[in-house]
């Protein structure tokens, strides 16, 4: 199990402060999804996707909680459906988790996603013939920062060379709610910026950086 550390006092409010979970990372497994996985990963999901959104802490967009049935049965289409569904464990603990489609199924659930970007002028139109998308990875809101997500992303780079793809994409909101802590990540695995995609949700405009990594 992670090491929890003993409460500690701040001085300023003499309140007992509870330290996060400090996972090692010898501790940490990653492997496919499977429908076992499903209740887990959608705690996870709900731990990150809520109503309000944290910018520094990251967020996923949609608020799981506002509807389990439909968002337990998009999470089991994908486990079923998906090449690159990946869970980190600790034990028999889900800790995250990432979901990518590979070029085919991404376009057949969004047709249009290809001429919809505004792609930089520097960046190169011919590293989109073969690639995977990442659409969604969450890590548990107490366990962020910790290097979980880098596992996952170590796991799916790994299956992609195995498979002769050697492009990446992956969108990170920045209006009407910038997702800081995705920036940095995106940073912290060397994605570059490749264009912007505009798209309506929830009755609004929601502006993506899409950004592309080669592995």
């Amino acid at each position: 199990m992670g090491k929890i550390l003993a409460p500690i006092k701040n001085e300023k409010t003499s309140r007992k402060v509870h330290p996060l979970p400090v996972i090692q990372h010898d501790q940490i497994s990653v492997r496919k999804a499977t429908m076992d996985d499903l209740e887990q990963i959608y705690k996870v999901a709900c731990s990150v996707g809520k109503n309000r959104k944290d910018s520094y802490h990251g967020f996923l967009i949609d608020d799981y909680a506002s509807d389990p049935e439909y968002y337990r049965a998009m999470f089991r289409q994908a486990i079923s459906l998906l090449d690159h569904f990946y869970v980190a464990e600790r034990g028999k603990e889900v800790l995250g988790f990432l979901m990518a489609y590979t070029r085919r199924q991404w376009l057949e659930k969004n047709p249009n996603w290809l001429d919809e970007i505004i792609w930089h002028p520097l960046f190169d139109r011919k590293k989109t013939e073969n690639f995977i998308l990442v659409d969604k990875t969450a890590i548990r809101a107490d366990l962020t920062s910790q290097g979980i997500g880098s596992r996952l992303y170590m796991r799916l780079v790994r299956d992609a060379r195995s498979r002769g793809v050697l492009d990446i994409f992956g969108e990170t909101v920045v209006d009407p709610i910038p997702n800081f802590a995705s920036l940095a990540f995106r940073r912290k695995q060397h994605y570059t910026l490749a264009g912007v995609h505009y798209e309506e949700y929830g009755g609004r405009i929601v502006t993506d950086l899409v950004y592309h990594k080669s592995v």
